[in-house]
């Protein structure tokens, strides 16, 4: 599959944006999704990811309550609704696949990733 991230951008602190990840492929409804992000000069992390179905979402602790992850297998689209953003949110983020379907924050699960968006959060 591949990948194909966007949504990225400048907001203040508290403001919210929208990630999309478009993926193409039939067999995206088989696949769990993930969101990873890196800060500059910082190792990458997990953020979010949904299970194949949409039934089980899974978030790190430093967004839960603010981020939101779901999917639109008819539109083979995987969304991160970031709200209350916070200056520490900024970073690169990158969607991910695991075809396993299930959803693990682990990074080393994924096998097909796109490209990083951008966002910036200012103070």
């Amino acid at each position: 599959v591949q990948l194909q991230a966007s949504g990225g951008g400048l907001v203040q602190a508290g403001g919210s944006l929208r990630l999309s990840c478009a993926v193409s492929g039939r067999a995206f409804r088989n696949y769990a999704m993930g969101w990873f992000r890196q800060a500059p000069g910082k190792e990458r992390e997990f953020v979010a990811a949904i299970n194949w179905s949409g039934g089980s979402t899974y978030y790190a602790d430093s967004v839960k309550g603010r981020f939101t992850i779901s999917r639109d297998n008819g539109k083979n689209t995987v969304y991160l609704q970031m709200n209350s953003l916070k200056p520490e949110d900024t970073g690169v983020y990158s969607c991910a696949a695991d075809r396993m379907g299930r959803g693990t924050s682990l990074s080393r699960e994924y096998e097909s990733w796109g490209q990083g968006t951008l966002v910036t959060v200012s103070s």
